[in-house]
């Protein structure tokens, strides 16, 4: 903090880099610089103002559970401070002000703000609610309602949007402005204070109900809580409100789900962290880029480039395939436009940058080019032979392939150096994780410069060494097993996705493998069985397959499907399907408890990330959860499947191995132990430990 005046204005600036999160010591530093101005005969007002591109990012969220979060100055106190300041104290807000830091700013008598900045109060994210007085003083300044839809979502909103929350936005030098408001404002008395305005709403307990039905009961309790923090202080004093709200974030503070969501935020920000990569080193730059293939993947992979103003040339085989590619594209951004997303001009801006072309000399200057062709082997050799000739030196050459071995497509090329996996998730265009798969002869200033392109493009970019499916399919390889051996010992496609949708899953296994495709993972069973003959055959899938359903695409995989339709809808082929099956193989059909399906499931899960450790393919096991969360649509309040494991208890997940180990039906080797996981078990450790 820095503390210095202009005229007869104090200005308290708030430096704690990167966002001036409100740890102890920049609380402490705030409320000395108070009491100075307070101290000063000479100063009519303070201005508190963020360094950098933040007036604040709220909290620091590693003093949660630990003596620094209630160490005096505690932000309340702070807050209460500048609530009883002889002098009027005046919040100005540029960039961001979030959780802490706008409960900071609301504390203070008057709010002023650069056009755009971004307000929010996103503590339901971390499974917390504002523990500040967030819930009771955004309502007496923005209204009940416009309060809980931010609160409850923790979605972020610009300065102008928010009705009531400031006294002015100025255009220009904010400090400057700001200081000319607090000259005009000096004299003024009372000093307003946002905790002696009213809190009511005509309707609020038929709002707050609809509230409660729409957000449900499962999963993150924190935004049931946040709503319930509000509604007490609707038409009741302040300090009972603030009361009920500081039980229930101390509540949420020590629940499971918050614990988990906490180690997501931290996990996402590890996953970037590579430890061998010398902090000097300079990642290989990328300023345009190239995509071969313009496909649903090819298409959503271009896309991305488009997003970030980066150049890029899309190539296909024939004329008539690019021309869709295009037009696909052309039609989500028109589509983000129709919803507000963008203007007509961004549109136009964004296909700009797209360069479609037939001929590979096309690409030759771009400093990244993606593969994102058949998942053939033979196909991506034909690509990256091709690739090696016509790209200029320093290129980076990427496969978007999810299984095939990076090492051997790598070994096409006279540049095994600059070849790298970019594993991209379907829709490209919108989910947030990308598998970096990080090659035996990969540079590297390669791997940085994929790293810090994820960055740009708005991905989580995790490593991955290579294996077949590297860090996610190969643990999918394991869950996929379970589910389809539960159908063959009882289970039905209905239940096994019913008993992990409510374990928090987005999609069961099978809805899931009817939205990707059955033939994609088809593909994949079959060069599995090529290359490893013992491998045991998954004959229902294959069958599934065989009769040319292949899910969704084709109105029928596990379920059927109404033409315009994504709703499943139990099909009595599959069924006879199974149950022919389990009666040729001889299996005695049993129920099956939705626990046993989950731990199955789950457990598989966790053993193989297990050894994924154990054999350096993941850095970390919060990396495995990242992989998790982000791109197979694993429950956030659950903090992803190490984590859980953790949770659960390491002792009871390697007891859980060696009992389904016992199944007459199961495959021992399946279910042996990783030798981490006996190894944390025997010196009572955790893998996120």
């Amino acid at each position: 903090m820095s503390y210095a005046t202009d005229g007869a204005v104090a200005v308290i600036t708030l430096d704690n880099p990167p966002v001036n999160g409100l740890g102890h010591a920049l609380r402490s530093e705030i409320l000395a610089g108070l009491e100075r101005a307070a101290a000063d005969a000479a100063v009519q007002a303070v201005v508190l103002i963020g360094k950098g591109k933040a007036f604040s990012g709220g909290a620091d969220i590693r003093e949660l559970n630990t003596a620094k979060l209630s160490a005096e100055p505690t932000l309340l106190t702070v807050i209460s401070a500048i609530e009883q300041s002889p002098k009027p104290v005046i919040a100005a807000i540029a960039g961001l002000a979030m959780g802490g830091g706008l409960e900071l700013a609301l504390g203070c008598h008057y709010r002023v703000a650069s056009p755009g900045a971004q307000i929010a109060l996103p503590e339901v994210k971390l499974g917390l609610l504002p523990g500040a007085g967030g819930t009771q003083r955004l309502p007496r300044l923005v209204g009940v309602e416009r309060a809980l839809d931010l609160i409850v979502t923790g979605a972020a909103a610009a300065s102008e949007e928010v009705k009531g929350l400031f006294d002015a936005i100025l255009d220009g030098d904010l400090l400057r402005g700001a200081v000319a408001f607090a000259n005009r404002i000096a004299g003024q008395r009372p000093l307003p204070l946002v905790r002696d305005l009213p809190n009511a709403h005509p309707h609020a307990n038929a709002l707050f109900q609809a509230a409660r039905a729409r957000l449900g009961g499962r999963g993150n309790p924190a935004p049931l809580k946040a709503l319930e923090a509000m509604a007490a202080g609707v038409g009741r004093p302040f300090a009972e409100g603030l009361a009920a709200e500081r039980a229930l974030f101390l509540e949420l503070l020590a629940s499971a789900e918050s614990k988990a969501l906490r180690h997501a935020f931290f996990a996402e920000r590890a996953a970037a962290r590579i430890p061998d990569l010398p902090d000097d080193l300079v990642p290989r730059p990328v300023r345009s880029a190239a995509v071969i293939g313009a496909g649903t993947m090819g298409g959503g992979i271009a896309m991305n480039f488009a997003n970030a103003g980066i150049p890029v040339v899309v190539l296909e085989a024939r004329q008539e395939q690019l021309d869709r590619g295009l037009a696909t594209i052309r039609k989500n951004y028109e589509s983000s436009a129709k919803k507000g997303k963008l203007s007509a001009a961004q549109v136009e801006e964004r296909m700009g940058l797209i360069r479609p072309t037939l001929d590979y000399p096309d690409l030759a200057q771009a400093d990244l080019v993606i593969e994102a062709v058949f998942e053939d082997l033979a196909v991506k050799e034909a690509v990256f032979k091709k690739l090696d000739a016509v790209m200029k030196p320093g290129a980076i050459l990427a496969t978007n392939t999810s299984t095939l071995d990076v090492d051997a497509i790598a070994g096409f090329t006279s540049r095994p150096q600059d070849v790298i996996g970019t594993h991209f998730f379907s829709p490209a265009n919108v989910m947030k994780l990308l598998e970096i798969v990080r090659g035996k002869a990969t540079s590297q200033a390669v791997l940085a410069g994929v790293m810090a392109l994820s960055k740009r493009i708005k991905k989580t970019g995790v490593v991955s060494g290579v294996c077949d499916g590297f860090i996610g399919n190969r643990m999918l390889d394991k869950y996929a097993k379970q589910a389809q051996l539960l159908l063959e010992e009882g289970a039905l496609p209905a239940q096994v996705d019913g008993a992990m949708e409510s374990f928090g899953m987005a999609m069961g296994p099978f809805r899931m493998s009817d939205l990707a495709g059955g033939d994609v993972s088809w593909l994949i069973r079959k060069r599995r069985y090529a290359e490893q003959p013992e491998r045991k055959r998954q004959v229902i899938p294959d069958r599934l397959c065989e009769l040319g359903r292949f899910g969704q695409k084709t109105s029928a995989g596990w379920y059927s499907y109404e033409k315009g339709k994504r709703d499943a809808i139990a099909d009595p082929i599959v069924e006879e399907l199974i149950l022919a099956y389990s009666k040729e193989a001889g299996i005695a059909r049993r129920f099956i408890p939705d626990e046993e399906i989950v731990q199955r499931c789950v457990f598989a899960l966790v053993n193989e990330g297990a050894l994924l450790l154990e054999e350096g393919i993941a850095q970390r096991a919060s990396d495995i959860d990242i992989v998790y969360l982000m791109g197979y649509g694993f429950p956030s309040w659950r903090g992803g499947p190490m984590f859980h494991a953790d949770a659960v208890g390491l002792d009871q997940v390697l007891e859980a191995l060696g009992r389904f180990a016992q199944n007459p039906h199961a495959d021992p080797q399946f279910w042996k132990p990783a030798p981490l996981l006996q190894r944390l078990v025997r010196e009572g450790k955790t893998f996120n430990g």
